[in-house]
């Protein structure tokens, strides 16, 4: 059940409904409230003086009217910009960058702005009264209509800069750099030396584990996707009830075949399809990664950005280095946070659940593998990348991190041998390469 709302309310968040959908029932909550206000014979003195509308019924069907029709041509207008930025965002950025996109929440007001005036000025004008028996002029209600529609002018003027702003490559970027810092943010938020004192999750013995994977009951996946979110506290939760073992033999991110194990129980036994249905209901798929608890899709969304600006179709190497600076922000950050232990224990020092996550060389990987790859050829992005791993260096603690890093470092200079033909770009390259070395082989500090 958490992990179906954690889905639902990533797709909220995307879509271009939810929140144009709130603002127009405030719309007609504001119309229902204004309305009953103008029934009271006490307001035609406020509406005496001032701006305020205190015209008869022929003259407030028109403002409302005139108002009514230029939201809805705005709204056409909003819209279709909106659509022309998605598909300038997509075939020049990546398909994958649209749900950023998708999630801008000014975006998402402005379009909701206007459908909410459009409606609050269609129901105020139903109930407009002209018989001569009963006349009703709702004059409160006719009066917010113009304020929502000078606000509405102001919103038009503010979404045109808007989008002219947010479509700049570097503007795109440091969006997405910034999601990504905060996924980083939420999935590891301890750092190295200032997380809560205790002792150490202890690793189970080689002998353990292979019996694990010999032994332990596979349980299949119910359907196909990739896997969005996972419910750790109700796999423990499982886990401490049946007396068992749990391992996921999968991660967020990872795509899922249907029939194929999502995790292994040990001791092994019979357990049906009710026990099946109670661990698939603790992992959502979807049609697509996102950030959620997969924090390799968010620096994948820069890649394709730097991959995308290297394509020769392209040519933008200044975009690619500026992807590569995001990155570097968000390595620098992480090589200094506490990776989380796989082994989960319950509150009596059992092992209960082993959920393997992402290591910082993994996501090293993930940041700079194509980048490289793609652009060993240029001399300014591999010389941007080996001072981004020079830069990494200074806040990388753990061997294994600084392994990763020299790997890279080790990778982007054998590219460059091969690549280069100007050999002062190759003495240029080889200065930032022992610069981390340099870096890698100081003393650590102690924390």
């Amino acid at each position: 059940m958490k992990v179906q709302m954690f889905k639902y309310w990533e797709a909220l968040r995307s879509s271009f409904w939810f929140i144009p959908a709130m603002l127009v029932a405030g719309a007609v909550a504001l119309a229902a409230v204004a309305g009953r206000v103008d029934r009271l014979t006490v307001v035609e003195g406020w509406l005496a003086i001032g701006w305020s509308f205190t015209g008869g019924a022929e003259g407030a069907s028109a403002v409302l009217g005139i108002i009514a029709g230029s939201m809805a041509t705005i709204a056409g207008v909003v819209f279709s910009m909106t659509l022309v930025t998605l598909s300038l965002a997509s075939s020049q950025l990546g398909p994958r960058l649209l749900r950023s996109f998708m999630r801008d929440p000014p975006t998402q007001i402005v379009l909701g702005t206007y459908v909410a005036t459009f409606l609050y000025c269609v129901l105020v004008v139903l109930t407009i009264r002209r018989s001569d028996a009963y006349a009703f002029v709702p004059q409160l209600s006719v009066t917010l209509g113009v304020l929502l529609a000078v606000i509405s002018l102001g919103m038009l003027i503010y979404f045109i800069h808007h989008v002219a702003i947010s479509i700049q490559a570097n503007q795109v970027i440091a969006r997405v750099g910034s999601e990504l810092i905060d996924v980083l943010e939420g999935l590891f938020p301890e750092t190295i030396g200032q997380g809560p004192a205790g002792k150490s999750a202890e690793i189970p013995g080689a002998a353990f584990l292979r019996l694990l994977s010999r032994e332990g009951e596979p349980v299949g996946a119910s359907g196909d996707g990739y896997l969005q979110f996972v419910d750790a506290s109700a796999l423990m939760a499982l886990a401490v009830r049946e007396d068992v073992v749990i391992r996921l033999e999968c991660r967020p991110g990872h795509y899922v075949v249907a029939g194929r194990p999502l995790l292994r129980v040990w001791p092994a036994s019979q357990r049906g399809d009710e026990f099946a249905r109670e661990v698939n209901a603790a992992f959502a798929l979807g049609n697509q990664r996102t950030p959620g608890q997969d924090i390799e899709s968010a620096i994948n969304e820069l890649v394709e950005i730097a991959v995308r600006a290297l394509s020769s179709g392209i040519n933008d190497p200044f975009t690619a280095i500026a992807c590569v600076d995001r990155l570097g922000s968000a390595f620098c950050r992480l090589a200094t946070r506490e990776m989380p232990s796989p082994y989960r224990y319950d509150s009596k020092g059992q092992l209960r659940v082993i959920a393997p996550s992402p290591s910082f060389p993994t996501m090293l990987d993930a940041g700079f593998d194509q980048i490289r790859q793609h652009g060993r050829a240029n001399v300014a992005v591999s010389i941007r990348l080996m001072d981004t791993l020079a830069l990494i260096t200074a806040f990388a603690h753990r061997p294994a991190d600084r392994a990763a890093l020299l790997r890279h470092a080790d990778m982007i200079r054998r590219g460059a041998w091969q690549s280069f033909a100007e050999h002062e770009d190759r003495d240029a390259l080889e200065k930032r390469y022992r610069a981390v070395k340099q870096g890698l082989e100081a003393p650590l500090q102690d924390d």
